[in-house]
């Protein structure tokens, strides 16, 4: 788990409780059955599953939000913390990395992307460590494998 210490990204890490999670889910579908889903309610709901702990929320939330960004242009520049925030949960660097690059561009010195941005590096340098750690270990594996067929093969 990242540390805390870049004050900005702390949101990164905290989740909502899941009864917080469901007044925003209540309202939403509220709304829904009524026909008419405010903008205001869908960015909430979206918000609030972006910040679950749970896989399938994150990736509905940022549903909403790359809906209500390309149908809300007044609306782009708040989707586009959360895009990258969600892209960062569900370990999508790339994405994440895009959308606050498209955020700083607008917003050079906005604190909470320069410190997102920082937590999305630190996350995308730990997992190529360990995807070379484990090539490198089936590397070591096959070599193995290799050398015990040879010396099998020569008896």
């Amino acid at each position: 788990m990242p540390s805390l210490d870049l004050p900005y990204a702390a949101e990164a890490e905290v989740s909502l409780s899941y009864d917080e999670l469901e007044v925003l889910r209540l309202q939403y579908e509220k709304e829904t059955g009524q026909k008419h889903v405010s903008v205001q309610t869908r960015f909430n709901y979206a918000w609030g599953l972006v910040k679950s702990p749970q896989h399938n929320d994150q990736v509905e939330g940022v549903k909403l939000l790359s809906d209500i960004f390309r149908q809300e242009p007044t609306r782009r520049r708040e989707c586009l913390y959360y895009l990258a925030l969600g892209h960062y949960k569900m370990r999508n660097y790339r994405e994440a990395r895009d959308f606050n690059a498209l955020l700083l561009e607008k917003e050079p010195n906005n604190m909470q992307a320069q410190s997102l941005l920082q937590l999305i590096e630190r996350a995308d340098t730990r997992e190529s460590y360990i995807g070379m750690a484990l090539l490198g270990g089936v590397a070591a594996v096959g070599a193995v494998a290799i050398a015990s067929l040879m010396r099998r093969s020569k008896k």
